[in-house]
């Protein structure tokens, strides 16, 4: 099908302000499914009322509206603009939700406004609990024993009638909000009435519990033509039980045999396809690990924070290619960089997303995870290994953690270490090493965490290397310091624990040629030639990334991770400096660490490296791309801590002068 010229004018709907549970991965959605509907010739129109975000920037819409998103103040905008179709699925819930409410009102109908892409039926299919079980049902998809109750005393009869332990999960909620689980009466209560009052149509879903299966989730993406692929599957680390959010987040699978990696891929598609989704959604699955079993947890008839991340992780625009599907295009006919859009990426390498909590700022909130979201942000790593690509992730998170001894719990005896094991909270792979440290049986931490023996097994992979390190002491030897770059220990660590000097290593690494590559993000594991400059770093490989360019050079330092009091305004700001380089004929080179982000996409800037913010991450990037000046005022307080060390490695700060920024932040100085 071509694409419909009967539509002029689109309205897309955002996702306001950032909430924990829905953070900058719908700015960038929003944002690319803007420009695509605009490179197809669409008049675009946008309602939304986040002032950080690049998606309510003049150049990204032809009409912005920054005004409350509730139902009134669409419905005004929607009767005045008359536009010829919504696009629903890209402001996360808060859109979602608004495109049905105005649905539901007759506000579409009076003003002949069509929903786009996934039609409001398979929306309501998708998004209610009861009507999503009956065709799980027809299916033949299995799903948990659940009974959907509309008030405390219905919830309760129905927690009785299947057992405890339940779980509540509020319908048409984002980040599993009002939700949570219940081993007794006592716990059930204490949740029920809040899990009511947040659910907009006051509906709740008392689900039996399975906490300690795998979590495993699919990005799926289908057109009008019933072309249906994923684009990549993702396997939390940590059990059901813990949003996938809050989660530390692999991709692609590690610990899935092929049978049950088909088999799940089968019943996504089966999924998407009974849904009549067009676009992308995602699936979330609960499976045994002891056997074939598996259960239909969810699905997501929009995008969302993981479909950020899969693209980031795969290099397929998600959100760009749901929104041309939503104008009637189909797969085969979307080109993407080297391949169409049909085709399926492939990974040879691996992501691991690690969330960043609030807990440095709030100390004394409740650090306990469970089903409701309590990250603010992530960031990604990517490696040829899932230990190197944890470092890698550690270090990206800007909390004062370089390795798994960042957090000390060698005062605890083994009883109270044990018994530290069963906290849920964002510190749980610390606890793991120590247990592992102290000879803890694999089979007992599994026991207890339910984390795959195949992720403990890596972490101890880590924990040898501390070993090994502290044992080499002052007589490391290249062989040693090989491996341990490899798996992305960071210099300071190694001094750390071998007692030389941070610089003895960095020299010892250099003349022995021990010196980061970077290998090239192609979307199909090589099998065409890649163009996408979209880079990350490994030890022992070849280098794909070329440095020698006859334009003047500029470096962005981007922000990392969202966490409160830095959002996405430095987002907002990296992005538009490398424009207005580019505009000036410079070419301009991007690194960051955070995958919701519009300056993580591959077309912003003319390279992009996928790195942890820190000297030595950044000195890499330096030795290869040799920038003639770089700039540290648009990345908030992560680049602008850069600036001694990018000054020690040669390179011009461009803009305000770094003395002039130290008398600035420094309290004395100023």
């Amino acid at each position: 099908m071509a694409k419909r010229t009967d539509i002029k004018k689109i309205l897309v709907i955002g996702s306001g302000p950032i909430v924990i549970g829905q953070a900058a991965e719908f700015d960038y959605a929003g944002t690319q499914a803007c420009l695509a509907l605009k490179e197809e010739g669409y008049e675009v129109i946008l309602c939304n009322s986040n002032p950080a975000t690049i998606m309510t920037d003049p150049a990204i819409a032809d009409k912005v509206y920054m005004e409350p998103l509730t139902l009134e103040y669409m419905a005004k905008i929607v009767r005045h603009e008359r536009p010829d179709a919504i696009v629903p699925g890209i402001g996360g819930q808060t859109g979602l939700n608004l495109a049905m409410q105005l649905e539901k009102k007759g506000v579409l109908k009076e003003c002949q406004t069509e929903l786009l892409g996934t039609g409001s039926e398979s929306i309501r299919q998708a998004e209610d609990r009861e009507l999503f079980k009956e065709l799980c049902e027809k299916l033949g998809e299995p799903v948990l024993p659940s009974l959907v109750a509309n008030t405390a005393e219905e919830a309760l009869q129905a927690a009785k009638t299947i057992g405890y332990p339940v779980v509540l999960r509020p319908a048409f909620t984002l980040g599993g909000t009002g939700g949570g689980f219940a081993d007794d009466e006592q716990e059930f209560l204490g949740l029920i009435h809040n899990a009511l009052a947040l659910s907009p149509v006051h509906q709740v879903l008392v689900e039996k519990s399975i906490k300690g299966f795998k979590e495993i989730e699919y990005e799926v993406i289908r057109d009008s033509n019933d072309t249906a692929i994923t684009v990549c599957n993702m396997e939390n680390l940590d059990p059901v039980g813990i949003h996938t959010g809050d989660s530390i987040v692999v991709c692609p699978s590690q610990t899935l045999t092929n049978k049950e990696y088909q088999m799940l891929r089968d019943s996504a598609l089966r999924l998407i396809r009974a849904l009549r989704v067009e676009g992308g959604c995602n699936v979330q699955f609960a499976l045994d690990p002891h056997s074939f079993r598996y259960y239909v947890i969810e699905v997501n008839p929009r995008v969302s924070r993981s479909s950020a991340l899969a693209s980031k992780a795969s290099g397929y625009p998600i959100a760009r290619v749901s929104a041309k599907i939503s104008v009637g295009m189909t797969l085969d006919e979307i080109p993407l960089v080297n391949t169409p859009a049909s085709f399926e990426p492939a990974l040879d390498y691996v992501v691991t997303k690690m969330p960043r909590f609030p807990f440095d700022k709030f100390a004394d909130a409740n650090q306990k995870l469970g089903t409701q979201m309590k990250a603010t942000g992530e960031v990604m790593s990517i490696c040829d290994s899932f230990e190197g690509g944890l470092m890698k992730a550690i270090r990206s998170l800007e909390q004062h953690v370089d390795s798994l001894m960042s957090y000390d719990y060698s005062g605890l005896t083994d009883e109270q270490l044990k018994e530290q094991l069963h906290n849920v909270d964002d510190r749980r792979i610390w606890v793991i090493a120590e247990a592992l440290r102290r000879g803890f049986d694999y089979e007992l931490i599994h026991d207890i965490t339910k984390i795959d023996i195949w992720f403990i097994d890596k972490l101890m992979i880590l924990v040898e290397m501390e070993n090994a390190l502290k044992k080499a002491g002052k007589n490391l030897d290249a062989d040693l310091l090989k491996e341990a770059k490899r798996i992305e220990f960071p210099d300071h660590v190694i001094a750390k624990l071998t007692g030389l000097a941070e610089n003895e290593i960095k020299e010892m690494r250099h003349a022995n040629g021990i010196r980061a590559a970077f290998k090239m993000v192609d979307t199909c594991a090589a099998e065409f030639a890649a163009e996408t400059p979209y880079y990350y770093s490994c030890f022992g490989s070849e280098n794909e990334a070329e440095g020698e360019t006859e334009k003047k050079k500029v470096l962005v330092l981007g922000s990392g991770p969202i966490r409160i009091g830095q959002g996405i305004e430095f987002d907002f700001c990296s992005v538009h400096s490398t424009w207005a380089f580019e505009k000036e004929g410079f070419e301009t080179v991007i690194i960051n660490n955070n995958p919701e982000t519009v300056s993580t996409d591959f077309d912003i800037a003319n390279k992009l490296y996928f790195e942890p913010l820190t000297p030595e991450d950044v000195e890499s990037i330096v030795d290869i791309e040799k920038p003639d000046g770089a700039v540290v005022q648009f990345g908030g307080q992560t680049a602008i801590k850069l600036t001694e060390a990018l000054m020690k490695m040669g390179v011009p700060i461009l803009g305000t002068a770094a003395e002039d920024v130290d008398a600035a932040e420094d309290r004395e100085l100023f």
